[in-house]
């Protein structure tokens, strides 16, 4: 594996399993779906050795390691893909329910930015996930500086960026937590922040897709999220002050 190369990170957040749930595998196929020659057919061991896995479907329906999705990956070095997934403390969500947490990465290359809209869709259609995102890799720490905690009433996130909410004090689960580079969206997520608008959000339906359980993935820029770049932090920053409930700053 080439330790230098970038990675595109994929989060969704879905309501947690509940009994004989289908959703883990349909994550896989979906993802196998959206990138042409995909196997998901290997896991690791604790010394990080990859493990076959010659009946993987009858694997992920039975096993629920942690709640979700264990883990899964390709048998690419040149181009590892994988994911995995879990259930959250409903501590650290609205209501103090807990969810289904589902993470993806591969490489941030030509085919890895081609691929990712589709396999956002589909993982978090797949899923049935409330929102997720896709950032390239280091957005992260950005986003983790948005966030207000007590004490924090003095700093000032980076780049002129809003303050958010923290996850457990937002008043629903279909409300984003933050904005990324690629937005999953679900029909409710759209609906709790406004969108779409057609005549406010004209920009954003350009570079935007319906999904089909009838949600949307939104893309901000057209290259993968770079905050150096004065254009996408502007797209970044305008699209904040677009949706004011996302991350819970709109007024009560």
């Amino acid at each position: 594996m080439a330790a230098t190369k970038k990675h595109l990170r994929l989060a969704v957040y879905a309501p947690a399993l509940v009994g004989d749930d289908g959703r883990p595998l349909a994550i896989v196929h979906g993802m196998e779906r959206a990138v042409p020659g995909l196997r998901l057919g290997w896991t690791s061991s604790e010394t990080e050795d990859l493990i076959t896995l010659p009946h993987r479907d009858e694997w992920v329906a039975s096993n629920r390691t942690d709640g979700g999705l264990p883990f899964l990956c390709n048998d690419d070095e040149n181009h590892v893909v994988t994911v995995s997934g879990w259930e959250s403390p409903g501590r650290l969500a609205p209501g103090s329910r807990p969810r289904f947490e589902v993470h993806a990465d591969w490489p941030l290359d030509e085919a890895g930015i081609a691929a990712a809209v589709d396999v956002l869709a589909a993982v978090g259609d797949s899923a049935r996930a409330f929102w997720g995102y896709v950032d390239p890799e280091g957005i992260s720490v950005t986003v983790a500086q948005q966030f207000r905690r007590p004490g924090d009433e003095s700093s000032v996130p980076p780049h002129g960026l809003p303050f958010l909410k923290l996850p457990e004090e937002l008043r629903a689960d279909e409300i984003p937590h933050f904005l990324g580079w690629l937005n999953y969206w679900s029909a409710a997520a759209a609906r709790a922040i406004g969108f779409p608008d057609p005549a406010r959000d004209t920009d954003l339906l350009s570079r935007a897709r319906r999904t089909t359980s009838g949600g949307w993935v939104v893309q901000l820029t057209d290259a993968p999220l770079d905050l150096d770049k004065p254009d996408h932090l502007a797209a970044l920053i305008r699209t904040y002050a677009r949706f004011p409930e996302l991350g819970g700053r709109a007024a009560p």
